[in-house]
């Protein structure tokens, strides 16, 4: 089994603690390429959000974007850091980073990294992805044949920024991805719950309103206790992260943003 990555801010959290958890369901597809025109964000952008559990803060979390040449392929290098602060980092340590470098052109993954830091656990590894043989090659166990399209973890949430959060989305629809993680094929599925204005300290903020699929039994009592709000604007960007679980409830929000592709006009008055 792998590890549940409990105390892990925002969006990396809500992929990392999903990917963690057992699934027999191996035969979810992504759409053909591409689906839309739309691009959501741009190199400089970049999210911070805040771990609460209720008044106290136990960790922050970046999303940043910059542009990079990798293979003599034009990327966006895309890195998530997620790190514990205050009394968590002195209880349990966290200092995770994962990083996707993703073809401008495509949207598809050329190559992630994913480096593990929590409380004595150490984790390292790099994934090449080989697009004209469907292949990715694992630093840690080699040459694995996976379907066309497959995305890593964390070029899943941009490829949805870009082609899946949008107006044509029907309320109870699932969007499903295959991606590749932890030298595994994971299928991740989202539902769509509709739209919702909720209080942020940006105001009230317009919002798309998701449910990551999750497995009932372990950390979660029902498939639907972790949320994700995504602004209803053309930057698409998280704005806040809920999940229940036994332990508690826990929330992300977004702190700070700079360097959005469009305006922020979520925002309802």
């Amino acid at each position: 089994m792998k590890r549940a990555i409990l105390l892990l801010p925002a969006l990396l959290f809500c992929m990392s603690l999903l990917a963690s958890q057992e699934e027999e369901n191996d035969t979810i597809f992504i759409p053909p390429y591409p689906l839309t025109k739309h691009q959501a964000y741009q190199s400089g952008e970049r999210l911070v959000f805040t771990l609460n559990y209720g008044f106290v803060t136990g960790g922050k979390a970046t999303l940043t974007v910059k542009d990079s040449l990798i293979n003599n392929t034009f990327t966006h290098h895309v890195v998530g850091k997620g790190v514990t602060v205050g009394v968590a980092d002195v209880l349990y340590k966290i200092r995770d980073r994962y990083e996707s470098f993703i073809d401008v052109k495509t949207n598809q993954p050329v190559k992630a990294i994913r480096s593990i830091r929590e409380g004595r656990y150490r984790y390292y590894n790099e994934v090449e992805y080989n697009r004209d043989s469907s292949q990715v090659i694992s630093q840690k166990s080699g040459i694995h044949t996976v379907q066309e399209g497959i995305l890593d973890i964390l070029s899943a949430f941009y490829f949805a920024r870009n082609h899946k959060f949008n107006e044509n989305l029907k309320e109870g629809e699932i969007i499903e991805f295959m991606t590749y993680f932890s030298d595994e094929n994971f299928p991740l599925r989202i539902r769509y719950r509709g739209t919702e204005v909720i209080k942020t300290n940006f105001g009230k903020i317009e919002c798309y309103k998701f449910s990551p699929v999750t497995e009932v039994g372990r950390a979660f009592k029902t498939e639907d206790d972790m949320h994700v709000w995504i602004t209803r604007d053309k930057n698409r960007i998280p704005i806040r992260v809920r999940f229940d679980l036994a332990v508690g409830s826990f929330t992300c929000n977004l702190e700070e943003f700079k360097g959005l592709k469009h305006p922020f006009s979520s925002v309802r008055y």
